[in-house]
């Protein structure tokens, strides 16, 4: 595990999630942590071929999945499929203090009856992206009580795998308790259209382009183009863009010495004083006091749950 960025999403420029695994000889991760409003880790769109699994031990968040916004309460439990564009949000001043499993399903794979009868009818299931546990019955609290277990065997990787062996066991039975979400058969090419734009945007963002350009890089129309990034993250093209910039202000902030000048220069704005007015928007505090506070940002800080805001 790199502790460097322990907490916090770093992606590929597709978008999909470089997963910060505990062993990079096992393909999980554990993270025991909090989210608050304007957290560099908060509505960040991404995806990945691991399975995502998060329970809310305090407070309430909320996950944003394929534009669908899913509300979670203490004690509720969120599953995640596979590749499917997700982020974490908060709902209130408060925050929320959680527990993720990450985890690639060929950890399950024992053989490939298995994978077949209880493995790719749940990750190949495109009309199942997600699964919230959120009713207080059996299923809940049991699967609350194993995601409890996970963070001091995090290392761990046989202990794990037995624990990923009873959630997954968990999952397909709620599967076959809700059947089956109905989608249109076009939404997964929708989807691949909305991640190419993601992979343009990532790999663009330093230089001027615009809505047209966006759009363009996949052949469809601006309107098509504003409504998929409305569908999938709740932002125009353009504020999506601002967004990233801003996220990578950020990033410099925390972890260079790089004047404003420089740091405007690499994240595509025209000038420091754009990019602070940008910056603003989206953490409420200037850069230059968002260095002083996160230059040796920490994300395993605590948060004091019962302070009034």
């Amino acid at each position: 595990m790199n502790r460097d960025v322990m907490g916090l999403i770093i992606k590929r420029d597709d978008g999909s999630e470089i997963v910060n695994y505990d062993n990079p000889q096992f393909p999980s991760y554990v993270y025991e942590g909090w989210v608050k409003p304007n957290v560099t880790w908060e509505r960040v769109p991404h995806f990945h071929e691991d399975v995502e699994i998060c329970t809310v031990i305090a407070g309430k968040m909320a996950y944003s999945v394929n534009g669908n916004t899913v509300m979670l309460h203490e004690g509720d439990t969120i599953f995640i499929n596979a590749n499917q564009i997700h982020y974490s949000m908060c709902i209130d001043n408060q925050g929320a203090r959680y527990i993720i499993f990450i985890a690639h399903p060929n950890i399950l794979n024992a053989s490939v009856a298995v994978e077949m009868s209880a493995i790719r009818p749940i990750t190949d299931n495109k009309e199942l992206p997600y699964i919230r546990f959120q009713d207080i019955d059996e299923t809940t609290e049991r699967l609350y009580a194993l995601m409890l277990t996970l963070p001091p065997i995090r290392q761990n990787a046989f202990e794990m795998t037995k624990q990923f062996f009873q959630i997954w066991d968990l999952i397909l039975q709620r599967s076959r308790v809700i059947g089956s979400f109905h989608s249109e058969e076009t939404l997964d090419a929708r989807m691949h259209t909305f991640k190419n734009m993601m992979h343009f945007v990532a790999d663009n963002y330093q230089r001027a382009i615009t809505l047209e350009e966006i759009a363009g890089a996949v052949n469809i129309s601006k309107s098509l183009c504003n409504q998929l990034f409305k569908r999938y993250v709740n932002e125009s093209p353009i504020n999506y863009l601002m967004h990233l910039r801003a996220r990578k202000v950020a990033e410099y902030l925390r972890s260079s010495s790089l004047s404003m000048t420089e740091i405007a220069s690499l994240t595509g704005f025209s000038g420091v004083s754009y990019m602070s007015e940008t910056f603003r928007k989206f953490f409420n505090m200037t850069p230059r006091d968002y260095r002083k506070q996160n230059g040796n940002a920490n994300p395993e800080a605590e948060i004091d749950f019962n302070k009034k805001e």
